[in-house]
This record gives structure tokens, C-alpha cells and sequence, in this order.
């Protein structure tokens, strides 16, 4: 069985337990996700097309991870005028899994938590409740003082008077 599935601007024919990047989500690794744009579903005997989407029908997913694309390295340029800029960039996406793809209005299983979840999720509240000590901010040093030349030889000497002007004969 596949599913057309609309998430991010962009379509995807999805299968269970395919791995799809798609535009990031704001999910955890580990956190289940549902897709209910479903644009298409069928298998090879059958096809049920949406207007503009299945009713009753879901594809749900789980979070593998968060990452980056590779680089997309962006330059421009015009002739003879010396002009050229050079930009880099690296789109987020999220890789999910397809665990199921659900018809009529069924609603994807509850499985025991993942251990992401239970980090995430047990972990703070835990800390939330014993509150952090304060650390004092450390003592400044006194500064250090300046010190006096009291030698001939290091105290600054001053500069020779200058010589006067070479004196010129003006003939007239």
C-alpha cells in the first residue's frame, strides 16, 4: 500500500517503512508524527484519489533525526564589471519513518514510550523541582600600580635642542 502525503510545500509517495526527508518539523528524535494531507492512497489493484484529500485517511511516522542537507554553494557574477559574490546554504529537514498508513478514519496505535521520549520527557521535571545554587561571582583583583622610574638611565631624556636654520644669501 502507498500514500501520497503533502507536508512542507512539497508531495511525497510514501510506502510503510520508508525512510522520507522532508522540510524540518518541529518534533524530536524518537516523537511520533501524523500526516493527514493525504492526497492519494492505493495499491497496486486500487487507487482512492483525494478532492483535494482522502477524508478519513492518515500516515503516521516517527522522528529518526534532525539534520542538514549539503551544501548549496550560490555564486554571482557580471562580466567586466568585478563583480562576484559567493554564498553557501544547508536547508533543515527531518528524516521520518512511515510506520503506518491508516484508511477510514482509524487512528495510529499507542505503543510504550520510546527511550527519546522518556528522556526528553521524564528528565526535566525531575530537575524542575530542586532548584539550581547560586554561585557568587568571583573577587576582583586590586589593580596593579604603575611603576616609578627612579633611574638616570630609564627616565625619559629629552630631545636636543634643534639647530637653527642654515642662513641663505639672497642676491639683489
Amino acid at each position: 500500500m502507498f500514500a501520497v502525503i503533502k507536508t512542507g510545500g512539497k508531495q511525497y509517495k510514501v510506502a510503510k517503512d520508508d525512510v522520507v526527508r522532508i522540510e524540518k518539523l518541529d518534533a524530536k528524535t524518537g516523537s511520533k508524527v501524523a500526516f493527514d494531507n493525504v492526497l492519494m492512497v492505493g495499491n497496486t489493484d486500487t487507487q482512492t484519489i483525494g478532492t483535494p484529500v482522502v477524508p478519513g485517511a492518515s500516515v503516521a511516522g516517527t522522528v529518526m533525526e534532525q539534520t542538514r542537507d549539503p551544501k548549496i554553494l550560490v555564486f554571482k557574477r557580471k562580466r567586466r564589471q568585478g563583480y562576484r559574490r559567493l554564498k553557501g546554504h544547508r536547508q533543515h529537514v527531518t528524516l521520518v519513518k512511515i510506520t503506518d498508513i491508516l484508511t477510514d478514519g482509524k487512528k495510529p496505535s499507542k505503543s510504550k514510550k520510546t527511550a527519546a521520549d522518556i528522556k526528553d520527557g521524564a528528565a526535566p521535571k525531575a530537575e524542575a523541582k530542586k532548584p539550581a545554587p547560586k554561585k557568587k561571582a568571583p573577587a576582583k583583583k586590586p589593580a596593579a600600580k604603575k611603576k616609578v622610574a627612579t633611574d638616570k638611565k630609564s627616565a625619559k631624556k629629552k630631545a636636543p635642542a634643534k639647530k637653527p636654520a642654515a642662513k641663505t644669501k639672497n642676491k639683489e
